[in-house]
Formats: structure tokens, C-alpha cells, sequence
């Protein structure tokens, strides 16, 4: 077993309280980390900022009065389901980066985020849609996002560690299905298919920390983040009421573990390989978390230590794998 976890995968609904837990561990020591929770200096790497800027672009879109190619409408899922493996194509991207520390030096961040999309919505078998369009559409397009594109860019390279040795890396997504679904879900859809995206190298190292909330508890928490005027926020964004029910109204998470021969694992298939992904659950279905959104100089110190005593369980039981 490695000194550290190396890779965590943190995995859960909408709201349930994933990019809360990243904030809390963020103002935990080193030693705190190590000792406590088995994990070195974090490196987070993220796809909601993909989703972001996907729905951004179809905005751009649909105001020079061309239909969206991502997203039904501002309010509505994804077009193409396969889509969720075009966002896992660019964590992919993101982590090979990351390693190789590849700084891009575009002479616009917009068009080689363009690319980027197409050539990972390639990998997931969906044909180009952004390099199709007209090119006077698309430079107008890139324009407009140039200034976001350029702080994802920059914010990325500034995530490059010297080395990911000692450290552990936390990749963050939620997944899911349409309420009602059986399982298993249609392909594009939940973790079975997202997990099977990943690069081997990742999956190799993976365990997972699942935060627990039911379908309900994610659409309020959901509701009661939602800052309209802060739409990119990691803490504060929200999504949509259709995007909850659709694409979040269950998850598979007990179905896949149920489907796996050893007991507290996922089995994952993809590159020609099964990995046996070991899991552990940080019980958020009463909700723990939330005051982490406010200043840590306000966090009641009875819910900080129910929230330490939570997580600490959860990694000892993945260090223990």
C-alpha cells in the first residue's frame, strides 16, 4: 500500500456536498492530511468548468441566431448523452497534461479550447460541431469567450505541481440517470459508463470516496446554493430543475457496487482492463456540509468535528484497502 492514497475519485449528485468536502480538506494541514486522512498535498482536477463554458458557447450561439450544439436550451440536459464521456475526455487530457506539465501557449485560448472539445467529443464517437461552423461564427464566438477560456487555461497551469509524487490526486464529478431509470443506465449515462472513460493510468491508482445523499436531498441542496449571478462558481453554481431530474434523478453507485465480486469495490472495464476501484462513503444524506460554503472563521466547531470524524472514517477505510 502507498504512503498516501494517490488518486481519489470524488464522486457524487449535484450539491451533495463534493466541492465542500475539497474546501474543508483545503484548510487542513499537511500533517492534519497526511496523519488523519491518508492523502498528500491535493491537485484537483474538475469537469464542471467544461460544462460551464460547453453552455456558455451554445449561448454565444443561439444570440448570433444558430441553433446550440451542446444543450437542448440554457435550462436543458445535453443533447447527445455521450457527451458526459466528452467531459471525461478532458479530464483525461487535463491529467496527461498535468504530468507531462504541457503548458499551451494558444494565440487564442477560446479556439484551442474549440478544438479541445471537438477532438474529445471524437474520443467519445461524436463527430465535430464547433469546427463545422462557419468560421466568421466562430471567431465571433471565440471573442466572446476568449477571457474565460484564457482564466480556465491559466488556472490550469497554474495547478501543475513539480511532481505528483507524495501528493494525491482528487478528480471531482457527479453522474447519474433520468428518475425512475433501471439500471443499468443507458450507456453515456451514470458512473459505470464515465468510469469506463477514464485513462488506465488513472484508474490504476483510483479509490473513490462516494459523498451519500439521496436524489432529493441533492435538488434542495441544489435550490439553496444557486447564486444566479455567480453561474461558474464551483460552490455556488446551480442546475437546472430538468438537468435534476433528467440526468441526476438516480445513480448507480449501489447498483455497480452490487455488480461487484469483491465486497466495498467497483469493477471498472476500459482500456482491455477490469480495475477493482475500492469505495468508501461519507454519509452526507443529513446534511453536514453545507456551512462550509461560509467563512471559516464561522464554522460551529461541533459540525467541523462531525464532518473530520466523517471523512477521517471513509479514508482510513480506503487506506485500508
Amino acid at each position: 500500500m502507498a504512503e498516501n492514497i494517490e488518486t481519489v475519485l470524488l464522486l457524487a449528485l449535484p450539491a451533495s456536498g463534493k466541492s465542500e468536502v475539497r474546501r474543508y480538506l483545503s484548510h487542513l494541514t499537511a500533517q492534519q492530511c497526511r496523519s488523519e486522512f491518508h492523502l498528500g498535498p491535493t491537485t484537483q482536477l474538475d469537469d464542471f468548468p467544461y460544462v460551464h463554458l460547453m453552455r456558455r458557447i451554445d449561448d454565444e450561439l443561439e444570440r448570433c441566431g444558430k441553433p446550440r450544439v451542446f444543450f437542448h436550451s440554457s435550462q436543458r440536459p445535453f443533447i447527445n448523452e455521450l457527451d458526459w464521456g466528452t467531459l471525461i475526455h478532458l479530464v483525461n487530457e487535463d491529467y496527461r497534461d498535468l504530468v507531462a506539465k504541457h503548458a499551451a501557449r494558444p494565440s487564442s485560448a477560446a479556439e484551442l479550447l474549440f478544438d479541445r472539445i471537438d477532438s474529445a467529443g471524437k474520443k467519445a464517437s461524436i463527430a465535430p460541431r464547433l469546427r463545422t461552423l462557419e468560421p466568421s461564427l466562430l471567431r465571433e464566438a471565440a471573442a466572446a469567450l476568449e477571457r474565460e477560456a484564457a482564466e480556465l487555461l491559466d488556472d490550469k497551469h497554474k495547478n501543475y505541481p513539480e511532481s505528483l509524487k507524495g501528493r494525491t490526486l482528487v478528480i471531482e464529478f457527479a453522474r447519474g440517470g433520468p428518475q425512475g431509470a433501471c439500471f443499468p443506465l443507458p450507456k453515456g449515462l451514470g458512473y459505470r459508463y464515465s468510469l469506463s472513460q477514464l485513462e488506465p493510468d488513472i484508474l490504476s491508482k483510483a479509490s473513490i470516496l462516494y459523498v451519500w445523499v439521496t436524489p432529493e436531498e441533492s435538488r434542495r441542496k441544489n435550490l439553496a446554493r444557486t447564486d444566479p449571478n455567480d453561474p461558474g462558481s464551483i460552490l455556488h453554481h446551480g442546475v437546472p430543475e430538468e438537468v435534476m431530474r433528467h440526468d441526476y434523478g438516480v445513480d448507480d453507485m449501489d447498483w455497480l457496487e452490487t455488480q461487484s465480486q469483491t465486497p466495498k469495490t467497483l469493477e471498472v472495464k476500459a482500456g482491455g482492463r477490469t480495475f477493482k476501484l475500492p469505495v468508501a462513503r461519507f454519509d452526507n444524506r443529513s446534511d453536514k456540509t453545507s456551512f462550509l460554503r461560509e467563512d471559516p472563521s464561522r464554522w460551529p466547531a461541533a459540525q467541523v468535528r462531525a464532518v473530520h470524524e466523517g471523512l477521517k472514517a471513509a479514508f482510513d477505510e480506503l487506506a485500508g484497502s
